[in-house]
């Protein structure tokens, strides 16, 4: 297992750029995705190939999401996020990143096992689905029965330090047998603080800027990424945000 002590910075991305980017930067892991606009979606295997090939020293983790929206999923959609696990393995990605919840809303046991078994050998990431998740103690206790490597969670809040608390206390009743990571509007001016206050040794971030887009014609048709600021594009990862964050992070360790 990895020093206790240090600070391990996860970067969410969805292009090779970001991977160099994260690589370069000395980020541990990147989330590799799709989507991130819609909170990330399973990427294509000739990205996953390419990014296993370019990540150089960081380790490249598949975030496998078949759709946007909640985490309840049919038997039809867990038996293809168990096909893009295996793919992600064969690929040669480190990890993979899932979340399955029932109809209740309670961290689904059968349909995580199924798709935990198609990832042996590798670490795998609970997401934020616990973040919506019925009831947080009871989820937490099924993902250290269920053998998590770790949790992804802002503390079921839309910022981390409004989540503090909780990540604190999991980290707590986590007692070394699975790693809560924390991420939420993270950035490498409240690194520190979230450190301070949650006791996390994991940090996420997907640190992305907007990019202008081309001078538009006459046309009201526009492809633009959802949610992307008025004559801008698209979002790409921002190096400088990454280099800071993992900065922060080394400097606290």
């Amino acid at each position: 297992m990895t020093d206790a002590r240090a600070v391990r910075v996860e970067i969410g991305v969805e292009s090779l750029g970001g991977v160099r980017i994260a690589d370069a930067a000395g980020a541990t892991r990147v989330e590799l995705c799709s989507g991130l606009s819609v909170g990330g979606l399973t990427p294509g295997a000739g990205l996953v190939d390419a990014a296993v090939r370019a990540a150089g020293h960081t380790e490249v983790h598949v975030l496998i999401r078949p759709r946007p929206g909640d985490f309840r999923y049919s038997a039809e959609e867990v038996e293809l996020m168990k096909t893009d696990v295996v793919r992600a393995r064969e690929l040669g990605a480190d990890g993979v990143v899932i979340g399955v919840l029932d109809e209740a809303g309670n961290v689904d046991a059968a349909a995580n096992s199924e798709l935990l078994g198609a990832a042996e050998g590798m670490e795998v990431t609970f997401h934020r689905a616990f973040d919506v998740c019925t009831d947080p103690y009871a989820g937490f206790d099924r993902l250290l029965e269920l053998g998590f490597t770790r949790l992804l969670t802002s503390g079921r809040q839309v910022s981390v330090l409004d989540g503090a608390a909780l990540i604190g206390r999991l980290v707590s009743l986590a007692d070394g047998r699975i790693d809560v990571m924390a991420c939420g509007g993270l950035r490498a001016d409240n690194a520190r603080r979230v450190i301070e206050l949650t006791g996390v040794r994991d940090l996420h971030a997907a640190v992305r800027i907007p990019v202008p887009g081309m001078t538009q014609s006459d046309s009201e048709v526009s492809f633009a990424e959802f949610g992307v600021p008025g004559g801008f594009d698209h979002f790409q990862t921002d190096a400088a945000g990454v280099t800071a964050l993992c900065e922060a992070a080394h400097f606290t360790a």
